[in-house]
């Protein structure tokens, strides 16, 4: 049955990244009347999310950016599927990083990169970065259940020379590429609730206190890697800036939990700059106290 429903979507996928630009951008649009007035898709946990994190705006504010937030999604999701055939020349294009040097000047370390970042903007095009890397790269990423879908988007992301790894593999990873002296760059997306059986952390995240994870700081530690923070910045639509902040060069005399910490603050300034490009559709606050 998976595999009969990758077959039906497959053409159907492919030929949406075909679309160009402006046609996809519209077909965005009839997706967004669709999912947001038809569907319905988790209005209500965008709309308590809005509330817990955005107290300080009315609620009419709230339901701009709620439809905003919304729109943003839909062109992001279309976006992911465009990766599937859009060139190289074209996403760095639309996929700017404004300040790679300060990136560089950590590989010229020569120790692994620990990138951490948020569900915001762009998070999908963040592979264009590989271009202009010499460092292996590995993307952290939860499992899509179907196995096919799966290996596709694997196949999406080593277009770019980008390595899906899920969770699981992720300590065998450093660990086998440390072993074997392999310069590597990891990505984690560190924003979104762990479960509560593995949170050893608590933090206010939006002024409100949850479990966070803390696997980026405590395996660069472990593993002394540099910590780097990448911002993201939807520009226009369909085009973004990424820009790099050096979090930590020394991890091992940096306090337990500053990295992380210091992380949730720089996703809380990207969050109240341009609240309408976060990924306001998961249950962040679900464990909140």
């Amino acid at each position: 049955m998976r595999f009969i429903l990758y077959l039906l979507f497959y053409p159907i996928l492919w030929c949406i990244s075909m679309l160009p630009f402006p046609l996809l951008y519209l077909f965005s649009d009839f997706v967004y009347v669709m999912v947001y007035y038809v569907i319905g898709y988790r209005k209500e946990t965008v709309r308590e999310n809005l509330a817990l994190a955005l107290p300080h705006l009315s609620a009419q504010e709230r339901l701009v950016i709620e439809k905003k937030s919304f729109h943003h999604l839909c062109d992001m999701f279309l976006e992911m599927i465009k990766t599937m055939t859009i060139s190289k020349k074209e996403i760095s294009k639309r996929f700017v990083f404004t300040n790679l040097e300060v990136y560089k000047k950590l590989e010229e370390q020569e120790k692994s990169i620990a990138m951490m970042l948020a569900h915001y903007a762009s998070y999908e095009w963040v592979i264009s970065m590989n271009a202009y890397v010499t460092f292996s790269a590995f993307a952290i990423y939860k499992k899509i259940a179907n196995p096919y879908f799966d290996k596709l988007v694997r196949t999406i992301r080593s277009r770019f020379k980008a390595f899906l790894i899920t969770t699981k593999e992720t300590i065998p990873t450093i660990i086998s590429n440390n072993k074997n002296k392999l310069l590597s760059i990891y990505g984690f997306a560190s924003d979104q609730s762990p479960r509560l059986s593995s949170s050893f952390h608590w933090q206010k995240f939006m002024g409100i206190e949850v479990p966070v994870h803390t696997g980026a700081e405590m395996l660069s530690k472990k593993y002394d890697m540099n910590v780097i923070f990448l911002k993201v910045k939807k520009v226009k639509r369909g085009y973004y800036q990424a820009s790099f902040e050096v979090i930590s060069e020394n991890v091992k005399e940096v306090p337990n939990y500053e990295i992380t910490d210091k992380f949730l603050k720089l996703v809380e300034q990207q969050i109240y700059e341009a609240p309408e490009y976060y990924l306001w559709t998961h249950k962040r606050w679900k464990h909140k106290r």
